[in-house]
């Protein structure tokens, strides 16, 4: 069960969004034969990804920036930019373009900080850009908390496209987050659950100021924790492909 498309455009083009999914792609890439030996693609995350324990003791501080260009596998890296694709676009469209690229960096930044916190003596490389993704949710939740989101959910063979509220497929997501990362191991064993959490918590703190500016708790009451606009409006159309009768 999985978020496809939220029913909320953005006023302006994001580019921002747009140049940070293709950074991250082309960042993919240019390590993808790695992958083909284990010992190469180890010591390359070793060298690049957030290590806590290195990091507590004062090492390698820029691995806070590039762990965030960093995925473990291609459906890591297509998981985190669906996210970014779907909820990007509004916060830059609320903050603006540089704003929300300094937004995105100081969530990633806060979210690494939060598993360093958590697991301070862990030898795992942290790679993913989940932290600062994370935070991109957070603020969106703190927005647009009625905003519909389109849920797919699938059962076997069984699938269904179903909008729910943002507050219950962002809320639902970062309470996984929470219950995960209290019953894992000290490094998550492999998942930075208190990255996610922390970067979801920072994202919210960090659009405080927004929120309040939009006018707080009347923001919410004049729009109903909707967005201020009409919402996108998806249907099937009908194909133009001649259809060919069987003789």
């Amino acid at each position: 069960m999985f978020p496809i498309r939220d029913h909320n455009p953005s006023g302006r083009t994001p580019y921002v969004t747009y140049a940070l999914i293709a950074l991250n792609v082309v960042v993919f890439i240019s390590y993808w034969h790695l992958f083909s030996d284990g010992r190469a693609i180890g010591r390359f995350f070793y060298d690049w990804g957030m290590i806590p324990a290195v990091v507590t003791d004062g090492g390698d501080l820029h691995t806070f920036i590039t762990s965030m260009f960093l995925h473990g596998g291609i459906m890591h890296l297509a998981g985190n930019m669906l996210f970014l694709w779907i909820f990007g676009d509004n916060m830059e469209d609320k903050m603006g373009h540089v704003g929300f690229l300094l937004f995105y960096l100081i969530a990633g930044i806060g979210a690494a900080l939060a598993q360093v916190i958590a697991a301070p003596w862990s030898l795992t490389p942290m790679v993913g850009a989940s932290g600062a993704i994370a935070g991109v949710m957070g603020s969106y939740l703190l927005l647009f908390p009625r905003a519909k989101v389109d849920i797919i959910f699938i059962f076997i063979v069984f699938f269904k496209i179903v909008p729910i509220p943002a507050w219950l497929s962002l809320g639902v997501w970062f309470a996984l987050q929470l219950y995960n990362g209290a019953g894992a191991a000290a490094d998550g064993a492999g998942v930075a659950y208190w990255a996610h959490a922390g970067g979801f918590i920072v994202g919210v703190v960090l659009t405080l100021p927004i929120f309040l500016r939009l006018g707080g708790r009347r923001f919410w009451d004049q729009t109903a924790g909707k967005p201020p606009h009409p919402k996108a409006q998806y249907e099937l159309t009908r194909s133009r492909i001649p259809r060919v009768k069987r003789r």
